[in-house]
């Protein structure tokens, strides 16, 4: 706590709140309540910076924590705090700040971080606002913004005649406003964040990560990624335009990132490996015996991890080498569009199987796990009995949930960036969450 005071005293004297009374009173922002934002980790890109800007420019308070150099690369501009501590000893740093600043708002991306945990407990307590961005439920054209917790934490109901009621009333949504998508414009902003990393031992000493591996470690493993996705694709190919051909029940098996919370936090594995090791195991002992099995890798895996050995392996080791392929790249629609059921964790291409009308049987419990829409039997029968999703019940869902939880925009391009802060402004400074007008 020592120093607190300090710093606080400098950080408000940066953004006066006369001064911005001042500015919002000169014309009509003057009927839009103040809210005192807080600012924790964002999204490794330009996005949080220009939102607090945005926000700044309707007369709201921003405040923001920096926890490393990459977050003064790419954390909300403006005056900002410096975490003094490691995140199992910052509750009550938490609650000096929300008391001291008056913080009517809490804005992070992902909120299973190490950092952000003690600071979402401590806002509920608080009746802060809790305001959580992650990566779109229906990409690429939309990103997530929810009240108080997404995936696993998120306040939509696991009641598939809720969305057939509310569904009704409901817009219709397609695909969202089309901008332009650029993975080099994400690698470079990663790359940066990561880079900044190589000072952090220096500025900002009780900083610990939450990724399993340093970006060095990562960024090697991309090379090699690069090197095995040159070799395979040929194949991969070849074996999607055997899929089309349908000549036997295929069923895929699309991998997700180890580092992900939403294995990490929000599931019953570990790792990959483990998920492939209990998918293989069902399937050898439950599928029809014409039946293969797809493992398809992660587009954005690092490639620290040999899944294809990890694959042969067990496929070996269970008798079934001869049924059991892996991918490391595939046209995603085609396999979509001719395959018999998806088997997923939790990963969001389980919804982009129920889109495509396939039976998906997930391994944990993502939004969309519900009665009508994702096989209920368990993994060992769905092999023989994978139920189709109801596709009026599915398109229900999508419109609702893209209505009350996703926003039109991305992370990582300029327009993307820039579609995004102007559609999260009205969700961000409204008292109840959209959710919140439909329970």
């Amino acid at each position: 706590m020592a120093g607190l005071e300090t710093t606080l005293e400098q950080f408000v004297g940066q953004e006066a709140p006369e001064k911005l009374n001042a500015r919002a009173a000169r014309g009509p922002l003057l009927r839009i309540p103040t809210h005192n934002f807080l600012f924790l980790q964002g999204v490794s890109s330009p996005f949080f910076n220009r939102l607090a800007t945005a926000l700044r420019g309707i007369g709201q308070r921003v405040h923001s924590v920096r926890f490393n150099v990459g977050d003064t690369l790419y954390g909300a501009n403006g005056p900002y705090l410096r975490c003094p501590h490691r995140a199992e000893d910052m509750d009550a740093w938490y609650a000096q700040v929300f008391r001291q600043l008056d913080i009517t708002d809490l804005v992070l991306f992902g909120d299973c971080r190490p950092v952000h945990r003690p600071a979402v407990t401590l806002a509920r307590l608080y009746g802060v606002r809790v305001h959580v961005f992650e990566e779109g439920y229906f990409r690429p054209y939309w990103v997530t913004l929810e009240r108080d917790g997404v995936n696993n934490h998120s306040r939509l109901p696991r009641d598939p005649q809720w969305y057939r009621e509310v569904g009704k009333h409901i817009p219709r949504y397609q695909n969202g406003n089309a901008f332009k998508l650029s993975f080099t414009a994400r690698a470079t902003h990663d790359v940066l964040y990561h880079a900044g990393g190589a000072l952090n031992a220096l500025c900002y000493p009780r900083y610990r990560t939450h990724a399993p591996y340093s970006a060095a470690v990562e960024y090697a493993g991309f090379l090699r990624q690069g090197l095995r996705l040159l070799r395979a694709r040929v194949h991969d190919d070849a074996l999607v335009a055997e899929v089309a051909r349908e000549r036997h029940p295929t069923f895929l098996l699309p991998l997700q990132l180890d580092s992900d919370a939403q294995i990490r936090d929000h599931s019953p594995f570990q790792n990959m490996e483990q998920v492939i090791e209990h998918v293989i195991d069902s399937f050898s002992l439950n599928a029809p015996f014409d039946a293969r099995l797809l493992v398809k890798n992660h587009p954005l895996t690092p490639g620290l991890v040999n899944y294809r050995k990890v694959t042969d392996r067990l496929a070996q080791q269970y008798g079934v080498a001869d049924r059991v392929h892996f991918m490391e790249s595939g046209h995603m629609p085609t396999l979509l569009s001719h395959i018999a059921g998806m088997i997923t964790v939790n990963s969001t291409a389980g919804a982009s199987a129920i889109l495509h009308h396939r039976p998906t049987c997930t391994l944990a419990e993502p939004i969309y796990a519900m009665p009508g829409l994702t096989h209920q039997g368990g993994l060992d029968s769905f092999w023989m009995q994978a139920e189709a999703p109801d596709n009026t019940l599915f398109q229900r869902f999508r419109n609702t949930v893209i209505h009350t939880t996703q926003i039109n925009g991305g992370f990582y391009t300029g327009c993307g960036i820039d579609m995004a802060v102007a559609n999260c402004l009205e969700v961000l400074m409204a008292k109840t969450s959209r959710i919140e007008n439909y329970l």
